[in-house]
């Protein structure tokens, strides 16, 4: 029985970061592509679009770094 606890957490642990490394991974790219349209289009705001779009990755990175530390309790817990 304890070995299909074990089998069921490393299960949960690899879902846990294939779903959760999809969306920011998503976000970050559509954000990314965003901003380079912004600059393309006004260069001279171009500090100001970067600064705003790596505070808008590091938010949505967040979430990454929740599912891998849930990831990692489902592996170290059994």
């Amino acid at each position: 029985m304890e070995q299909i606890a074990r089998a069921a957490a490393l299960l949960g642990a690899g879902i846990c970061m294939g779903i959760g490394a999809l969306g920011p991974g998503v976000g970050e790219g559509f954000v990314a592509g965003k901003a380079c349209e912004g600059i393309a289009r006004s260069p001279e705001n171009a500090s100001l679009i970067t600064r705003t779009m790596l505070v808008g990755q590091a938010v949505s990175e967040s979430t990454g770094i929740y599912s891998l530390v849930i990831a990692l309790l489902l592996i170290f817990s059994t």
